[in-house]
């Protein structure tokens, strides 16, 4: 099986298509070539997705960040019914 190249990887679709080779691969039922082709591409396919997630991790990192590359705060978890304590906290304010 080739490697296909694409000017613009899609995760999603790549893992989708990594999915099936792992599957067609479970059942065994592939000739040694096939196996081989099969795993190339699926390496190939795992290698693209980890580009993309680093990718993704860094966008997300950039932008959590202000202009003078400070972290942004994280939101405190919200609880179910503390709506109307975080109405009143600001009404006192």
């Amino acid at each position: 099986m080739p490697v296909k190249k694409r000017s613009s990887p899609n995760f999603e679709s790549d893992l989708a298509e990594l999915e099936l080779l792992v599957a067609r691969m479970e059942r065994g039922d592939l000739s040694l070539e096939e196996a081989i082709g099969t795993f190339e591409r699926g390496v190939a396919l795992a290698k693209s997705c980890q580009q993309a997630l680093r990718d993704a991790e860094q966008k997300v990192q950039r932008l959590s960040q202000n202009a003078s590359g400070e972290s942004l705060e994280p939101l405190p978890p919200s609880t179910p019914g503390n709506d109307d304590e975080e109405a009143t906290d600001e009404d006192e304010l």
